[in-house]
């Protein structure tokens, strides 16, 4: 790889890393092409991307961002795995890593949070940020139409007691 080859690739990590939401540092010793070809896609689909680079040059493109620093993980053949949404990354590599134990992750960052495996492993059992806002658009919805049924009873009951009272007063 020549010099200009490298300085373009630190920098487009370093842009990924910036606007990434979470970044997670996996290590592949012994995954097949086509294995790193099926995690690639699942990432894709999910909203975000792999990238295998020289570890030197990976910390090189850390370096100029506002992430915690991760350079310890950096160490034999590893694969970083990043998206805009903080919880797609860590989702992704940790079933990943579920299915196949070459691969094994081995931290993060989470913006200025450091994370160790532990820490990504909790993240990818959390919803997603999707998820997160259907739910409270619901817990917000649910009482408005509860208001709503409570605001119309009152009415509803005074209707049918002047319907009530009108009958009487037909048939007598």
């Amino acid at each position: 790889m020549e010099r200009a080859e490298k300085a373009e690739l630190i920098a487009s990590l370093q842009s990924s890393f910036a606007t990434a939401g979470s970044i997670v540092v996996a290590q592949n010793a012994g995954l097949t092409v086509a294995d790193l070809e099926n995690l690639r896609r699942q990432m894709k689909q999910a909203g975000g991307t792999i990238k295998v680079a020289k570890n030197r040059l990976a910390k090189l493109a850390l370096k100029e961002t506002d992430n915690a620093d991760m350079s310890a993980l950096f160490s034999g053949p590893t694969v970083v795995a990043f998206a805009k949404d903080p919880m797609i990354a860590p989702k992704v590599a940790a079933a990943f890593a579920d299915k196949n134990q070459k691969f094994v992750v081995l931290g993060g960052a989470m913006g200025k949070t450091g994370l160790d495996a532990n820490n990504v492993k909790a993240l990818a059992t959390m919803p997603s940020l999707d998820q997160l806002r259907a739910t409270l658009a619901g817990m917000l919805k649910q009482p408005g139409t509860r208001i709503a049924s409570v605001l119309q009873a009152p009415g509803g009951a005074v209707a049918r007691v002047i319907s009530a009272h009108a009958e009487k007063s037909n048939a007598a």
